[in-house]
């Protein structure tokens, strides 16, 4: 490995300055100069040690595979530890994680420990991102990627629960919606946008794109019923009679999309794996160079990615609970509604990580990567997150249910409609990425103005 400039510049000042000395030594000593020399050299090496690129041994071994224990393991663990936290520029947000904590434990201003909290997730995305990636390469394209999305989703999975605990249910179903259409809308479109600008048009895999955005409208499709049947039952019927159809219907279409979605994880892995198999093929064909370099960068084993994964949940978790306690307090002092906390700001958080991974994947001509990072996200959140959090509302007592507002279901729809379009004929470029991204500021300005 070649050392760094300033440590063969610094030995090679110390071993003249040495050298002088050595001339000064009397006669009876000089005998042992040579060796004294060496003694010498060999103190210079280690002391310059940390100046190279590696931290290693005076015989080029790091300290990280030294065969002292006591040595090792620390080394190794401060290497690890040190590769991790290099590996997004957003890490630096990391110092927000104890802050955050401390100002919510401390029960500071709400304000103060939203913002806090908020930037704290951030990082906390990322390296959730991270270790699934890391734990994702013993398990294959396929099976790698299936986890990628769902570990992508922990971070709105804990918030929405830690929100229907407290009964923020409106909180749930804008940060479930805008979700979906911060994936399929923002990131896509930046993916469009960013790949269009470097290759004039991109190609996927037409056929599965197609079937991820045909699951996606009868999600859209799941969305729109409840609310049309609640506009339908009109002002006679008891508001009470009303609501307990609607949890009714949305605890049976809870079911029934999990069952879909069960099936189409099935038709993924088993029955038309092959056309999975042809997607991944794609994504990594003409790059080998590239994932021949991923594969170089593998940092964390299994057993230390899987520890990252648990520690890193359980902070989202802690941030995550005094984020949600202080929404109250931002929707009083700042008059920004609980829907657009919900459906735009919470969305950007926990899509942070997912974002920046499939907008590098794009600028690399991986389209059918950045599809499935984009839309396989989106279509996890509506066929499996969403009905869990219905479920999992009817066994703690509240009521979650499908029903959104009309305005909110024809913007889901619209958006859904739009994606299919851009994304049915296989291809894509930068002006299909504009148009998305535009739809999702009007969307974000729409429920800016939008009242609770």
């Amino acid at each position: 490995m070649t050392e760094h400039p300033a440590a063969t510049k610094m030995r090679q000042n110390l071993r003249r300055h040495a050298s002088g000395k050595i001339q000064q030594i009397p006669t009876s000593t000089q005998n042992g100069g040579e060796s004294l020399t060496n003694q010498i050299n060999h103190h210079i090496d280690e002391h310059t040690a940390l100046l190279r690129g590696t931290f290693q041994n005076s015989h080029g071994q790091p300290y990280y595979e030294d065969e002292r224990p006591y040595v090792r393991w620390p080394a190794s663990f401060g290497y690890t530890a040190w590769q991790t936290l290099t590996s997004n520029p957003v890490n630096v947000l990391l110092v927000f994680v104890p802050v955050g904590i401390a100002f919510g434990a401390t029960h500071g201003n709400p304000t103060v420990v939203f913002i806090l909290n908020f930037l704290a997730i951030i990082p906390l995305a990322s390296l959730l991102s991270f270790a699934t990636e890391e734990l994702s390469v013993k398990l294959g394209q396929t099976l790698g990627g299936l986890m990628n999305a769902t570990f992508g989703n922990a971070v709105e999975l804990i918030v929405s629960i830690v929100a229907l605990k407290d009964g923020e249910i409106r909180i749930v179903q804008a940060s479930m919606l805008g979700s979906v259409l911060s994936n399929i809308l923002l990131v896509l479109g930046c993916c469009f946008l960013a790949g269009g600008i470097k290759h004039k048009e991109q190609t996927f895999n037409s056929t599965v794109a197609s079937t991820m955005s045909s699951l996606m409208a009868v999600s859209t499709a799941s969305l729109i019923i409840p609310a049309t049947l609640y506009a339908s039952m009109g002002p006679s019927k008891p508001k009470d009679a009303k609501t307990d159809n609607i949890l009714i219907l949305s605890h049976g279409t809870s079911v029934i999309l999990l069952i879909l979605y069960g099936l189409y994880l099935f038709f993924q892995l088993k029955t038309h794996a092959h056309l999975f198999d042809e997607e991944s093929e794609a994504a990594t064909g003409g790059e080998g160079g590239e994932d021949d370099g991923h594969s170089e960068t593998h940092i964390l084993s299994p057993w230390a990615a899987g520890v990252a994964l648990v520690l890193v949940t359980v902070a989202v978790a802690i941030c995550a609970e005094y984020l949600v306690d202080s929404i109250d307090s931002i929707v009083q002092s700042a008059h920004i509604s609980r829907t657009f906390i919900g459906l735009i700001l919470l969305p950007i958080v926990g899509n942070a990580a997912e974002h920046v991974t499939a907008v590098v994947v794009a600028t690399k001509n991986k389209m059918d990567l950045a599809i499935g990072v984009a839309i396989g996200s989106s279509m996890q959140i509506a066929l499996l997150v969403t009905p869990f959090l219905v479920i999992l509302g009817w066994i703690i007592g509240q009521p979650m249910s499908l029903q959104f507002e009309i305005f909110e279901t024809v913007v889901f729809f619209l958006a859904v409609l739009v994606t299919n379009y851009l994304i049915s004929d296989g291809k894509s470029n930068y002006l299909e990425g504009a148009m998305l991204i535009g739809m999702y500021i009007i969307i974000a300005l729409a429920f800016y103005v939008y009242p609770d």
